[in-house]
């Protein structure tokens, strides 16, 4: 784990690159990573996320001022601005239902080849997947996610990288954590090795590449 600054996190980050972003409408979102994204202006994201939070919150600072070409997504309820450029054709927008999202996510982290889930089968979330059935019940095959860049939100980290979250921060964090090639976390604290316990460290720090604060 290496503790950088703002700009050299954002440096890691190129236009096209698939990114996967932590938070629960904003909440346990690295908003200061998100405001030097729109800095810098780097654009053509995919980003897989939960939501797209609200306008002026999270990831709908990445929506507003048109960084992403596509959000995998659960739901976009909450950002008007992203309902208008879906519909106006100028967003690429996948939604995913928030279970099979997370188990996608963590089967890219486990190296799974994908899930089975019975969640979409017989609506419209079937098309152009596989249906298989066992024991005589029919599944989905949702396919894995993975990314370029995980950024991630935690509460402290030691200077072994472990992070650990604040309530329900730990939300899509620490799965996100598993399944990237770059995992980038900002942080309100750095705390001394052997100051966290165990029990609270929910990513240990061989997962993280960088930390910011």
């Amino acid at each position: 784990m290496k503790v950088i600054s703002l700009d050299e996190a954002v440096e890691l980050l190129k236009p096209g690159m698939t990114v996967m972003i932590g938070g629960f409408l904003g909440v346990g979102t690295p908003e200061k990573l998100i405001d030097k994204i729109v800095e810098k202006g780097i654009n053509n994201l995919i980003v897989i996320a939960n939501d797209t939070a609200m306008p002026d919150r999270g990831i709908g600072k990445l929506i507003v001022n048109r960084l992403c070409k596509k959000v995998i997504v659960s739901h976009i309820g909450t950002n008007p601005e992203t309902q208008r450029q879906m519909i106006a054709g100028e967003l690429e927008v996948e939604l995913v239902p928030q279970g099979t999202l997370a188990e996608r996510i963590r089967a890219g982290g486990a190296g799974l080849g994908g899930i089975l889930t019975p969640t979409g089968v017989g609506t419209v979330v079937e098309e152009g997947k596989r249906v298989i059935e066992i024991d005589g019940k029919k599944y989905l095959l949702e396919l894995p996610l993975k990314a370029d860049v995980a950024l991630i939100k935690a509460k402290k980290c030691d200077y072994y990288g472990n992070l650990v979250y604040n309530l329900t921060a730990t939300n899509f964090n620490p799965i996100m954590a598993m399944a990237a090639d770059i995992v980038i976390a900002e942080v309100e604290e750095i705390v001394p090795v052997g100051a966290l316990s165990p029990d609270e460290i929910k990513t240990p720090g061989v997962l993280v590449d960088y930390v910011v604060r």
